[in-house]
């Protein structure tokens, strides 16, 4: 499990797009998001860097927990 704080995710819509640029790298992932919390926890076979990498091409600045 590869967790992210992303403090500038504040709604279902960022959720949303996150939760599809983690999808565009691993199809298969299973992402778990607490928008109060803003946090992201992702169980997936691509590395925290290429899962980082995507939300930050989404626009959002994920850090690992």
């Amino acid at each position: 499990m590869i967790e992210f704080n992303v403090q500038d995710m504040t709604c279902g819509h960022c959720a949303g797009r996150i939760t599809k640029a983690i999808a565009g790298v691993d199809a298969n992932a299973k992402v778990d998001i607490k928008i109060e919390g803003r946090t992201v926890s992702v169980e997936s076979s691509a590395t925290a860097d290429e899962l980082a990498e995507a939300i930050t091409d989404a626009g959002y600045t994920p850090q690992v927990k």
